[in-house]
């Protein structure tokens, strides 16, 4: 296990939903809540939290706006959020390569 270190491990991307945000918006580059709760099979309560972990680090920018007279949420990642993202990766390669 030469080369991986357990501090590498980012705990803000690492959760579930979170690394689900995450890989998503690494694609994709903004979403808006409504296809993030879907892809996810998240609960709106349970997204907002764990989108509201990401926002506080400054992963993602949440943008709110009405269309028409609908609310609509995206979600942008961030630069910081994708350096964060790549390093992530990296060091989960590191854990799966074995060091």
């Amino acid at each position: 296990m030469d080369g991986f270190d357990i501090d590498d491990i980012d705990e803000v991307i690492h959760g579930r939903i979170r690394l689900g945000i995450m890989a998503f918006l690494s694609g994709a580059g903004r979403a808006d809540f409504t296809s993030l709760k879907t892809y996810l099979s998240a609960t709106d309560g349970n997204l907002s939290v764990h989108l509201s972990k990401l926002e506080d680090a400054g992963y993602v920018t949440i943008e709110k706006q009405f269309v028409g007279k609908k609310p609509q949420t995206t979600v942008v990642l961030s630069e910081k959020g994708r350096k964060a993202f790549d390093l992530y990766l990296a060091a989960i390669g590191k854990l799966v390569e074995g060091g």
